[in-house]
C-alpha cells in the first residue's frame, strides 16, 4: 500500500512503528522499497555519504533533486522525503516556497524535511499553504553544526528542553505533518510524542518515538569516518564489499575472470576469415 501522510498518521494512532532510512539512489530505493521502509529520506547526509564533504553544508538544491529523482524513480509504495539543503529556506518564506515546490516538481517528491523549530514556522506554513507537506527537525540540526559547536545532544537543561517542547508544539500548530528529533534525550523525546499529534521519528532520541531513522551507510558498516553512539550496524556490508572487491582484483590479476562461462562464442569459420 502506498504511504502518505495519511497513513503515517493513522500508524502514529495505532501505535504501528515508522521506519525511515536515508536513500540516496535508484537501486538502493528499489532494495528499501521491498523491504517495507515506509519513507526513503534524501538526506542532505548525502554530503558527507555520497560526496564526501565534512558537513552537510555544501549540499546545493541540484545535488538534491538528482538525488530525489533517482529516489523516486525506484519507489512504488515510500513515501519519499527530501531535505531542504542549507540556504534554500533561511533566506526568506519565498525561497523557502519556491525551493520545495522544485524538489516536488524536479525531483518528485512527496513531501519535504527542514531544519528548525519555532524560527521556521513562517516557513513551514508557507510551504504547507502551497499544498507541500513538511516534515520538521528539532534538536540537534547538522546545519547548525558552526552554531553549536559540534554535534552535542540537545535539551539537557531545563531551559532547553522547555524550547524543544515548545518547538514540536509550533510546528504542528504551523502545519507540519511529521517529526524528526535527532540527539534528544529519550525521556524528552517520548514527553514529545506525546504532546503532539504528529507522527515523531528519532535519531538517537529513544524508542519512545512514533519511528525510526538512520543513515543507511551507517546501519550497513559502510560509513566509519564517524559513528554516532546511537548507530547500530544490522550488517557489515562494508567489510563484505571490500573483500568482494579484493577476490574481484585478485581474480583479474590472476587472468581466471572473466572464466569461458562469462565470455560470448563467435564461429571458428567467420574467425578464420578475419586471417
Amino acid at each position: 500500500m502506498k504511504t502518505t501522510v495519511s497513513t503515517l498518521k493513522k500508524q502514529k494512532e495505532n501505535g504501528d512503528k515508522i521506519t525511515m532510512l536515508t536513500c540516496y539512489d535508484y537501486s538502493m530505493a528499489k532494495l528499501m522499497d521491498a523491504a517495507g521502509i515506509e519513507i526513503l529520506l534524501i538526506g542532505d547526509s548525502l554530503g558527507n555519504t555520497m560526496l564526501g564533504y565534512e558537513n552537510t553544508l555544501p549540499v546545493t538544491m541540484e545535488d538534491m533533486i538528482a538525488h530525489t529523482a533517482a529516489v523516486s524513480r525506484g519507489a512504488k509504495n515510500a513515501f519519499v522525503l527530501a531535505d531542504m539543503p542549507f540556504m534554500s529556506y533561511q533566506t526568506s518564506v519565498y525561497d523557502a516556497v519556491l525551493n520545495a515546490g522544485r524538489l516536488m516538481k524536479e525531483g518528485h517528491a512527496h513531501g519535504v524535511k527542514l531544519e528548525g523549530g519555532a524560527r521556521v514556522c513562517p516557513q513551514i506554513e508557507a510551504i504547507v499553504a502551497a499544498d507541500i507537506p513538511v516534515c520538521a527537525h528539532i534538536g540537534l540540526t547538522p546545519q547548525s553544526i558552526n552554531a553549536f559547536g559540534g554535534f552535542k545532544v540537545q535539551g539537557k537543561s531545563e531551559e532547553a528542553a522547555r524550547q524543544l517542547v515548545e518547538d514540536a508544539k509550533k510546528v504542528e500548530a504551523a502545519g507540519a505533518s511529521m517529526l524528526v528529533m535527532e540527539c534528544v534525550p529519550a525521556k524528552l523525546a517520548e514527553i514529545i510524542t506525546k504532546t503532539v499529534s504528529i507522527p515523531t521519528i528519532g535519531i538517537g532520541a529513544g524508542a519512545g518515538c512514533d519511528g525510526q531513522v538512520l543513515v543507511n551507510q551507517d546501519m550497513l558498516g559502510m560509513f566509519d569516518d564517524f559513528t554516532p553512539k546511537f548507530v547500530k550496524h544490522f550488517a557489515n556490508v562494508g567489510e563484505i564489499m571490500k573483500q568482494a572487491f579484493a577476490d574481484y582484483s585478485a581474480e583479474v590479476k590472476a587472468g581466471t575472470f572473466p572464466a569461458q562461462e562469462h565470455t560470448y562464442a563467435i564461429s571458428d569459420e567467420v574467425i578464420d576469415k578475419l586471417y
